[in-house]
């Protein structure tokens, strides 16, 4: 079957990453090692989903095909399009079957942590691990390790030791770098440095409760696919069953990752990996831009790399002020990113008197390019800490211009959705001591003290539900417990998962109404959940999916809703990444802020810095505007202080990058008549006064 061209309209380097290898129709695709180098906006996700359907036209099957993202949601977006590719090339064939394989499916394509979670739980019995085992998500790791952390006496040390989120900090950052635990605590935790002893004791304390529960934590899921790839047979095992291994944005990936895929295919046949080392900005959760720069040199030969450069995204002025960034930055794949939508004006560097200044200058510019028919919401304010954007955030609420702020609290951090999950988890594994723990205390009456106590006893039984019914509660729990103790036997063990969370929610609302103001709220939450379970086929899938990709929204942070036709983006730069608008904003261009103050003290993180200005930079479609305020009042002075510090210029804007901007200084210095005159009359000698002082 000859099928139609579906290349066409891609640009040579997009065509020669999209087909390259030798291909036999119906047969598959022999490709070495492919690395592809994506410039911002030049199309790395159509590359990428294009790849994905030319393996698929020349005959290779979907179930040997991996694709390992970095977010759910970019798993299914490669997914469609390579579903359409494919579906539009056979449909203009006239060869049929078009609507079959616009339904194609690619069971291999998800996360890095949700493929990890799949492949353990396949061969979980080789690590000793229970298949029907748990993930925790951030939160209940975070409780978990405070157990722990109680359980050896370090809550009550005399001098300061580590909350709880940073213990787990500490692990995760070990974990995920792959260095020493001295390492990270010189590295990323300098302050910690006197607890090595105790902190490697309560990590040893963390990792035996987690087996002893049969739970995973977000790290896990990595830690236990690298350990078993490190088992040859295993790993042998594991790479035969995918032909070609593709992964997106390869610059995220950390230690952990770059050895698991390397393993899978140790001699690079059929690796593509795609990615931006310039955009490469999440050392703080543990990648390093080594894993890209490196990749070529993994194999012998070294793999084909394939540059991107045709920008779709960005004018060109605001390309040559990036390109003339990131041309002074140090180690990296050089490229020169040139526009396909032509020249625009400059964009502009522009001098403040301080955040205020600076937070009047963008709101006034806002206001302009609205009125010009940028909608406020192609409009973005972006800056490099969350704090940053206070003052901003008064002012567009004094000026009546609606906004959003990218962060806070995801949906399942928030606790009434917490609650519904953990009597699900514990259903799934009654060895989860942590799900256990915060459902007994659902009920009046059962404080930690009574259940740790129901927990112990359910633990002697040998995790038999059973006994709930006849264990003896406090009073003001026993009208409830019959109902519980009844709903935990029926959903527990290998009930059927169908009206599941229906159940658990009939349950759980009393205890809503009880426990929580705003219930009506909440319960909208509640019923979103239920609306989701019948997406998955099992419990299992169900709580680990959306421990893996959570939905980002949630009645604990619902306030009135939004009722306007429009609205303004402020995020941070981290968060911005992978996204554009029309106008962009950039707050505290200066030293301190860009590189952070942070950052100086290491040349790596000093070039990360950069990145993470071309990012900001990059966002922008046709307007940038760079702020610099001249200003920053110290804190930690009464509100109307005025002691303050003097703004250095970012050391990554040389001159030479500044002849790309448009110099301003805001506001504008008005004119004053008659200033310049001078008046009549005799002259004053105040220098002989000022000599006849001394």
């Amino acid at each position: 079957m000859t099928h139609a061209d579906p290349f066409t309209h891609l640009n040579s380097a997009q065509r020669e990453a999209a087909t390259y290898g030798d291909a036999s129709q119906g047969s598959g695709v022999r490709a070495s090692p492919l690395l592809v180098i994506a410039g911002a906006g030049t199309g790395k996700t159509s590359t990428l989903a294009h790849r994905v359907a030319h393996l698929l036209l020349n005959g290779v099957a979907p179930e040997r095909l991996l694709l390992l993202t970095f977010t759910r949601r970019a798993a299914l977006e490669m997914t469609r399009r390579a579903q359409r590719v494919v579906a539009d090339t056979v449909a203009r064939s006239h060869a049929g079957g078009a609507s079959s394989l616009a339904a194609l499916r690619l069971p291999w394509s998800g996360t890095f942590h949700a493929i990890g979670n799949r492949i353990i739980r396949q061969y979980a019995t080789r690590v000793g691990l229970d298949p029907a085992f748990s993930v925790l998500d951030r939160a209940d790791s975070a409780d978990l390790m405070d157990v722990v952390r109680h359980r050896l006496g370090l809550s009550k040390t005399e001098k300061r030791f580590p909350r709880k989120d940073t213990c787990l900090g500490i692990y995760s950052h070990r974990v995920n770098t792959q260095r020493s635990l001295r390492e990270t605590l010189e590295t990323a935790y300098p302050w910690c440095l006197d607890w090595e002893e105790e902190l490697t004791a309560l990590c040893r304390a963390y990792v035996e409760a987690k087996l002893a529960q049969q739970a995973l934590d977000y790290d896990d899921l990595l830690l236990y696919w690298q350990v078993m790839m490190r088992e040859a047979s295993l790993a042998a095992t594991i790479g035969a069953q995918f032909d070609h291994v593709l992964v997106d944005e390869y610059q995220d990936t950390n230690a952990l990752q770059a050895e698991i895929l390397l393993r899978l295919k140790p001699d690079g046949r059929g690796v593509t990996v795609v990615g931006d080392d310039a955009q490469a900005i999440y050392s703080f959760r543990g990648a390093t831009v080594d894993n890209i720069l490196d990749f070529p040199e993994k194999f012998s030969p070294p793999a084909h790399v394939v540059t991107l450069e045709e920008n779709y995204r960005s004018t060109q002025p605001v390309l040559d002020a990036a390109n003339a960034l990131m041309g002074e930055g140090g180690r990296q794949f050089r490229k020169f990113l040139r526009s396909a939508r032509g020249g625009g004006a400059k964009p502009r560097y522009v001098t403040v008197l301080d955040d205020q200044a600076q937070a009047s200058y963008v709101v006034e510019r806002v206001l302009e390019s609205r009125e010009r028919g940028i909608d406020l919401r192609r409009q973005a304010v972006l800056f490099r800490n969350s704090d940053h954007s206070d003052v901003l955030e008064l002012e567009l609420m004094r000026r009546n211009i609606p906004f959003v702020k990218y962060g806070g609290l995801k949906f399942l951090e928030a606790a009434h959705v917490k609650d519904l999950l953990a009597v699900l988890r514990w259903a799934d594994n009654p060895r989860n001591r942590i799900a256990a723990f915060r459902v007994l205390q659902l009920l009046p009456g059962m404080g930690p003290a009574n259940s740790e106590r129901a927990c112990a006893a359910f633990e002697a039984a040998g995790f038999d539900w059973s006994i709930l019914a006849g264990y003896v509660v406090p009073a003001a729990a026993r009208e409830h417990w019959p109902a519980f103790a009844s709903l935990m036997t029926s959903i527990a063990g290998a009930a059927p998962w169908e009206g599941q969370v229906t159940r658990v929610r009939a349950w759980y609302e009393p205890q809503l109404e009880r426990l929580y103001e705003a219930a009506p709220v909440r319960r909208g939450d509640l019923e979103q959940l239920e609306r989701l379970a019948v997406q998955y086929p099992t419990r299992e899938s169900f709580v680990t999916e959306l421990t893996l990709d959570p939905p980002q929204a949630s009645g604990d942070l619902s306030g009135d809703p939004l009722l306007d036709e429009d609205y303004l983006v402020l995020s941070t730069v981290h968060s911005a990444k992978g996204q554009e608008w029309e106008s962009v904003h950039v707050l505290n261009v200066t030293d301190g802020s860009f590189p952070s103050e942070f950052a100086t003290g290491r040349p790596e993180l000093i070039d990360e810095e950069r990145r993470l200005l071309y990012v900001a930079m990059t966002r922008a479609r046709q307007e940038l505007h760079l702020l610099a305020p001249v200003r920053f009042y110290v804190t930690q002075q009464a509100p109307a202080g005025d002691r303050y510090v003097h703004g250095a210029r970012s050391r990554f804007l040389t001159d030479s990058v500044l002849e790309r901007f448009e110099r301003a200084a805001w506001p504008p210095c008005p004119d004053r008549p008659g200033e310049s005159q001078t008046e009549a009359g005799p002259r004053i000698d105040v220098a002989s006064q000022l000599r006849n002082m001394w």
